[in-house]
């Protein structure tokens, strides 16, 4: 079954929608498993170079599945770069709305173990999960610190860890070059951020051609973290039925 069509089916879901704060895109959709719980919870942060064309739908597939597993999966929207649906984003907004998005679980009422809470992200959400792992060790004025929801462990698939590479894309997100904002550099960027401190897993496509895996292996080498490569592409890490996926899932292990 391809992608496109998992995401389609997808729609036939029905989530719960939580939301934490007056925009849009302050949202996030609770997927919980069958049984009483309490459940471990998968925070789930989708890619698309912080664009407003790319949102949480193209992650959906992969909360079914996380809680088809036995996870409750939170599919967490934020604001982000450009025009309509979603815009608003950039420093501080993007990264807040990740903090506040993974904190309001703590305001759920449902059957969730918040002991347990591993971060999923792919490609732009892999730095955003890398960035909301170290939240604990940031300065107390900075966004994003002191979380009332502290993550466990993360998966980044196919991640941005190196934001000079992105480029433009990496300047507009963070408010300027990294020589005129360079604290913000310096805790959003995960080669400069370096390990968040919890166990981290990269997956990564060998064929990647939107973010290369030799990114990740010179992000594996300087933090030591886990590194899976797998084949595929860029988009492989987000379809259940992947290898990537599969060597994702392994890792988090059951959730019972």
């Amino acid at each position: 079954m391809s992608l496109p069509l998992r995401i389609a089916l997808s729609l036939l879901s029905r989530p719960q929608v939580h939301r934490f704060g007056p925009d849009r895109s302050q949202c996030a959709e609770l997927h919980l498993p069958r049984g009483t719980g309490p459940h471990p919870v998968v925070v789930v942060l989708h890619g698309g170079y912080w664009q407003t064309r790319y949102g949480k739908l193209v992650c959906r597939p992969l909360a079914c599945d996380l809680a088809r597993r036995g996870y409750a999966a939170w599919n967490l929207e934020y604001r982000r770069l450009g025009d309509g649906r979603g815009g608003g984003g950039g420093w501080p907004m993007t990264f807040k709305d990740v903090a506040d998005g993974i904190d309001a679980l703590a305001g759920v009422s449902a059957p969730l173990d918040l002991s347990r809470v591993s971060l999923v992200g792919h490609s732009a959400g892999g730095q955003l999960a890398l960035w909301a792992a170290s939240r604990p060790t940031l300065p107390l004025e900075a966004v994003g610190s002191a979380p009332k929801v502290v993550a466990t462990r993360v998966v980044a698939l196919a991640p941005v860890t190196d934001l000079a590479r992105a480029r433009v894309h990496a300047e507009q997100l963070l408010g300027g070059a990294v020589e005129q904002v360079a604290d913000r550099w310096q805790q959003a960027d995960p080669v400069r951020a370096g390990a968040p401190g919890v166990p981290v897993l990269v997956v990564h496509p060998t064929h990647d051609q939107t973010v290369p895996v030799a990114r990740s292996r010179t992000y594996a080498a300087a933090t030591g973290c886990t590194l899976v490569e797998t084949a595929g592409s860029h988009r492989d890490p987000i379809d259940p039925s992947s290898e990537a996926w599969a060597a994702a899932v392994d890792w988090l292990g059951p959730a019972g």
